[in-house]
């Protein structure tokens, strides 16, 4: 009575939650309080308790027993029809482990699997018709995999990488170890001989999962585990509302063809859910419907190239990894194989899409969709995150170019239109004293160009050039004034404050994609040694001072050598491609003495036009020529320096490329807009390059 303490009335009578927390617990997985009238009666190790009905009153009418008897009929129904679910179509992926003879289990979480491994987690809001039809499809889609050569000969294994190479290959000692530690690592690997060449031999890898779980909780890769909930008060009830009524009334309007169609679409789970790096231990906390497509195909092809890199071929802490054996002809190639065909005999439309990459190919990667917005969380779906903010950034850029692009129009149109009154346009003569002194500020250029008929020029070069009319130039004038003119000052600054806001935009847009895919310190968590690192210096240790770990350590002296020969290879190549740039340069004043000299009158009379364009096509082929040379030399320096994990190589190699590639295509911009004309002299006093040719004007 008067007696009972807070604590017991609590007991007594629980908090029930609110109407607005129903479907995020209902759809939480994590919530064993709002799971537990299922929870009970599906672990097989607990005891079931028998329904009763709560003792009645002697006060107690007739019709409150009725409603009792028929709750517990009703809850009695309910855990069948739940049971039965939960065993056929949401079976636990820990309880069949027996099984399947290749299923990984730990010895030390074994023990506490009983305790975990509860059904009703797996269950989600909704146990509908919409969970079984995507499971046919879903099955209907193994099959056509099957039949495409995707699976084992078995047909049910997936084939996650592939491995070519040839019988007569002298390296087999190297390919059988490798192999030996693939399979030791938990990879599972069949041969097939190719058709067309009876020397060639693929070796399909499959990863099952326990090897997947190892893995995918040794490299901390996100997996998603609760389902997003999002809080709604009164306000957002409104704006909700009225946000109903603007689709309504945009119902009326014109569909917007730059959208693509939701029905097209696959609905991707992980995009409405958390995510966190997965772990074993809490295996049962991760949405897992089907173990086979829990997994993406990019994280299961990922998590086989980080065996790859990382499993010995020979006795030796530097003897590992898949690419040296690539590049010593142990194998010919190795890659991740497609989901399937991008083609299909039927439609999409009346037959649905095959595959996510059949998907992509005819909502993405075809020309006729080049207006349609890209299907982004699909295609982080198929490549990965990285792939997928990659496109991002590319979609928005193109976006954002296209207000750049007006402008630009607008202001070549304007010099187009205002060629023919410009000044150096051909201006029309009047005798009145006034008139020609106010056109003579506007057509003054154009009277000293385009109608300077008696004014003769100086020869542009020593030799073979000879004197012209000051009138002959009005063509160039005139083509150059389409680029510069007066609507150019007004793109230039439309150009900078385009820039600044390009980027501000940006950052909003990667923010919104970094938080809907769960990526904020993505990098962060996932950072790993290189395989190449720890075989280099796993001789020298050191403690890690945030993990108190022992690891590979490179010491300082070694790092700055290494450096200071990066440093020194990268000033090498800038110095190259100004050469480069320098000899294009002595090239146009040596061909402009000889086409002026030429015999064929068209080429002797346009030889500004020959020299320019001989000039362009030379600077072009070297330009592309060092591009390839750079992109090697970019890796061979950022593998000289031995960066410690993934994502500091691809810093480093990302700077060589971004300053290669600046002074590559830009150094040509810089000579004529900073030293073109700037010394070239004056008449009678000329500065010529050795003493023989003169510099241009």
């Amino acid at each position: 009575g008067m007696n009972t303490s807070k604590s017991e009335t609590v007991k007594e009578h629980p908090l029930k939650p609110s109407r607005r927390s129903m479907p995020c617990l209902a759809q939480s997985q994590t919530h064993p309080q709002s799971l537990s009238k299922h929870s009970s009666f599906l672990q097989p190790n607990r005891v079931q308790p028998q329904l009763q009905p709560q003792p009645l009153s002697a006060g107690t009418s007739a019709a409150a027993v009725d409603v009792v008897s028929e709750r517990a009929k009703v809850m009695e129904t309910l855990e069948n029809n739940l049971l039965k679910l939960s065993n056929t179509e949401y079976g636990d992926p820990f309880l069949d482990v027996g099984k399947d003879k290749d299923t990984y289990t730990d010895d030390s979480e074994h023990g506490n699997y009983d305790a975990r491994t509860d059904q009703s987690l797996l269950i989600q809001h909704k146990l509908t018709r919409q969970r079984t039809e995507p499971r046919t499809k879903s099955s209907l889609k193994s099959d056509t995999m099957a039949s495409s050569g995707l699976f084992f000969k078995d047909g049910k294994k997936r084939i996650d990488y592939i491995l070519v190479y040839k019988k007569s290959s002298p390296q087999v000692e190297k390919r059988s170890t490798f192999e030996k530690n693939l399979r030791a690592e938990g990879l599972m690997l069949e041969r097939e001989p190719a058709i067309t060449n009876s020397d060639i031999m693929f070796v399909k890898i499959h990863c099952p999962w326990e090897t997947l779980c190892k893995y995918a909780e040794r490299m901390n890769i996100r997996m998603p585990f609760r389902k997003k909930c999002y809080y709604t008060d009164w306000r957002s009830k409104t704006m909700g509302s009225l946000q109903r009524n603007i689709r309504e009334l945009k119902s009326w309007l014109p569909r917007n063809p730059m959208k693509l169609d939701k029905e097209a679409l696959p609905d991707l789970e992980e995009t409405d859910c958390y995510t966190a790096p997965f772990s074993r231990a809490r295996i049962h906390h991760f949405t897992i419907n089907n173990k086979d497509s829990f997994f993406s195909n990019s994280t299961r092809s990922r998590i086989v190239h980080h065996v790859l890199q990382r499993t010995k071929y020979e006795d030796g802490k530097s003897k590992m990894g898949i690419n040296r054996l690539l590049n010593n002809g142990t194998y010919e190639a190795a890659f991740p194989p497609h989901e399937g065909s991008h083609k299909s005999r039927h439609p999409i439309k009346t037959h649905g899409a095959q595959n996510h990459r059949h998907l992509l190919y005819e909502r993405w990667a075809r020309w006729g969709m080049w207006y349609k917005y890209q299907p982004l969380d699909l295609i982080r779906r198929y490549f990965g995150e990285k792939i997928g903010l990659y496109f991002a950034w590319l979609g928005w850029y193109t976006g954002m170019l296209i207000p750049a692009a007006l402008v630009g129009l607008f202001v070549f149109l304007y010099g187009l239109f205002t060629m023919d009154s410009s000044q150096v346009s051909t201006a029309a003569t009047t005798t009145h004293k006034c008139s020609v002194q106010q056109r003579s500020g506007r057509n003054r250029i154009g009277k000293e160009i385009c109608e300077a008929n008696e004014t003769i020029m100086c020869p542009m070069c020593e030799r073979n050039c000879t004197l012209q009319k000051l009138n002959e130039s009005c063509i160039y004038a005139k083509v150059t004034h389409l680029f510069d003119n007066g609507g150019t000052v007004f793109f230039a600054i439309f150009m900078a404050i385009w820039a600044t806001v390009f980027l501000e935009f940006w950052k909003r847009r990667r923010a919104v994609l970094t938080y809907d895919w769960d990526l904020i310190d993505w990098e962060d968590e996932e950072e790993e040694l290189r395989p190449q690192f720890e075989a280099k210096y796993s001789q020298v240790e050191r403690v890690n001072p945030i993990t108190g770990k022992p690891e590979p350590f490179q010491p300082f002296p070694d790092k700055l050598s290494r450096l200071m020969v990066s440093v020194s290879g990268i000033f090498f190549m800038i110095s190259l491609v100004l050469t480069a740039v320098f000899a294009v340069v002595v090239y146009r004043l040596v061909a402009m003495e000889q086409f002026a000299s030429f015999k064929w009158y068209f080429i002797k009379k346009y030889w500004q036009f020959a020299t320019s364009g001989t000039g362009v096509c030379i600077n072009f082929m070297i330009i592309m020529s060092l591009n390839v040379v750079y992109e090697k030399v970019a890796y061979l320096l950022t593998d000289l320096e031995h960066p410690r994990t993934e994502s500091e190589w691809e810093n480093s190699f990302a700077l060589k490329m971004f300053l290669f590639q600046f002074v590559n295509l830009n150094s040509s911009i810089f000579y004529i807009a900073f030293f073109l004309g700037r010394f070239a002299g004056r008449p009678g006093k000329y500065n010529k390059l050795f003493n023989r040719w003169r510099l241009e004007e």
